[in-house]
């Protein structure tokens, strides 16, 4: 079995320059990913260099978000639902419920 197997990696990039990066992997099963999905997603605001909304699950700090400098744990359930919810973040924090657009 190889030890990482991509599920989603994608960049976006929209009229206004935003940023979204995308990237979900499916991984073994072990006491760091208990769910088998490594992930980043991350939305960079047009001229701002930092993340506004970040989703991770690095070690040691396990599944957080980062919107617009808060930090707090995030409850993984599945794949679909975090796409779901950083885009319900990113759409709040552009203003815009479009997002995203291609």
């Amino acid at each position: 079995m190889p030890r990482a197997t991509a599920i989603l990696r994608e960049k976006l990039i929209d009229e206004e320059g935003n940023i979204v990066e995308l990237t979900i992997w499916k991984v073994p099963v072990t006491e760091q990913y208990p769910l088998g999905v490594r992930y980043r997603l991350a939305l960079v605001p047009t001229g701002t260099g930092a993340p506004a909304v970040l989703y991770d699950n690095h070690q040691p700090k396990g599944p957080h978000r980062h919107v617009e400098g808060r930090e707090e744990p995030y409850a993984f359930a599945d794949v679909d639902q975090l796409l779901e919810d950083f885009v319900g973040d990113m759409r709040r924090v552009l203003g815009d419920d479009r997002w995203p657009r291609r």
